[in-house]
């Protein structure tokens, strides 16, 4: 099952327990486009009715109508670690399989792309 199918069901779900509601943070641009089909077909309008946002700023989000304001993610300073720490593991010759010692947590800035969805 596509994202953007899943996250369909889970909106028709979510409008049954509560058909109120005003606001739906998706987890990605595509899923929210899945939320945006199930609002319409639900009579629920964006953003008079429901405020919408996604997640990744991609250019699914600058292609909906109506445009979708997305959270921006720095995905390359994301991948950075995760990727070096692959390459420790696939070229670990010691037979041991594990990486060194991981990063301390780190907060990376977002930004909130603000478009005509909410």
């Amino acid at each position: 099952m596509s994202p953007r199918t899943a996250a369909g069901l889970a909106m028709r779900e979510l409008l049954e327990r509560s058909p109120g509601l005003e606001a739906v943070l998706a987890a990605s641009d595509v899923m929210a486009a899945g939320t945006l089909g199930v609002l319409r077909e639900a009579g629920r309008r964006v953003p008079e009715d429901v405020a919408l946002v996604g997640v990744d700023d991609s250019v699914v989000a600058r292609l909906m109508d109506p445009p979708l304001t997305s959270v921006r993610q720095p995905v390359e300073e994301m991948g950075r670690p995760m990727t070096r720490m692959l390459l420790e593991k696939i070229t670990d010759t010691s037979g041991a399989g594990s990486v060194g010692p991981m990063e301390p947590h780190r907060s990376l800035p977002t930004e909130l792309i603000v478009r005509d969805s909410s």
